[in-house]
């Protein structure tokens, strides 16, 4: 049976986050000899080491920096335990903790906590932008109480707010030739630089079959890992950004300019919370106000039936390309 103490799991994250032993020491206020024997007491515990040591030097295991995550999870929902608990006694609006991919965490989300009425924000909101796998994962460990995330997801135990589409955009520095078109076509992509996704099983998918379709050969792809990447390397003049809609209209970003494709790559996404666990107020009306200021910015926006959400990311790709994301 593994047992572990909280302090424990606290003083490896300080370890982790600092990089050091002396550095978690002064930010936990603690000796080092006493975050020594907490992370050996934790290693006792789990049944291996979190730390390569090398002298003086340290370093995370390879064990250890998967470990890191599920901690971090952990005392994250201790964490929002507490202050449960704390919101209950003193009868305030209880803490919104959100987890989003970047593409909304970055641009819609605050716009609606913007929106949100005064008497309906906590003391404490907490957004986290994270892949979406990590995403739903989050809300199904009950860390989050909902979570804005890509499609597909499908995973038992989840409750779904809303589910979304919008079209893809390109995105290009303003001074390029093609941020003169209104709409720009995908055959003018040829030769270009194209800036988009790394994840092959979401949107990068997307944009290759497009691609393929119309035999679009670039000169090269430049992939990163979130649209806001894409979209400001797009405001050098280095290539097209192809991301999509939430990243493109909730975020303004100096010196580029949005335009619609002639070609739709949709971009399906949606609202989820864990099943059979009750929303507060300010968590459901921050829910609508996400979903009313995504469809005002986003041009296109379609709401799909709630009860068929991977049905709609299965009908972006359609037959055998959707089994084989």
């Amino acid at each position: 049976m593994i047992v572990m103490e909280i302090r424990e799991l606290e003083a490896f994250l300080a370890v982790m986050s600092t990089g050091s032993i002396t550095a978690a020491a002064r930010l936990l206020d603690r000796s080092q000899s006493q975050v020594t024997r907490l992370i050996q007491d934790l290693e006792i515990s789990v049944g291996f080491a979190l730390l390569d040591r090398n002298g003086p030097k340290i370093a995370p295991s390879e064990k250890g920096i998967a470990f890191h995550a599920e901690a971090e999870r952990f005392l994250s929902g201790i964490g929002h335990l507490r202050e449960r608990a704390r919101t209950i006694a003193e009868k305030e609006p209880q803490p919104i903790e959100i987890v989003a991919i970047p593409a909304f965490a970055s641009g819609i989300i605050p716009l609606a906590l913007a929106a949100l009425p005064e008497k309906l924000l906590p003391r404490k909101i907490h957004l986290r932008s994270l892949p979406a796998e990590a995403a739903v994962q989050s809300v199904l460990a009950r860390t989050a109480d909902f979570c804005v995330t890509s499609l597909p997801a499908d995973q038992p135990g989840l409750e779904v707010h809303g589910v979304f589409q919008g079209p893809c955009v390109a995105a290009v520095a303003e001074d390029d030739p093609l941020a003169a078109c209104e709409v720009i076509s995908i055959a003018d992509l040829a030769g270009r630089n194209i800036i988009t996704m790394a994840n092959p099983f979401r949107l990068r998918r997307r944009v290759d079959i497009a691609l393929e379709a119309a035999n679009i050969r670039p000169a090269r792809i430049i992939a990163t890992s979130v649209s806001v990447n894409a979209v400001q390397i797009a405001s050098t003049g280095l290539g097209v950004a192809i991301v999509e809609p939430a990243t493109a209209y909730g975020l303004k970003l100096a010196n580029v300019a949005v335009r619609a494709l002639d070609v739709d790559i949709p971009f399906p996404w949606a609202i989820f919370s864990a099943a059979a666990r009750p929303l507060s107020d300010s968590s459901r009306e921050l829910i609508q106000e996400i979903i009313q200021i995504a469809s005002a910015c986003i041009p296109g926006f379609t709401a799909h039936d709630p009860r068929s959400a991977n049905r709609a990311a299965e009908m972006t790709l359609g037959g055998d390309q959707a089994d084989a994301r």
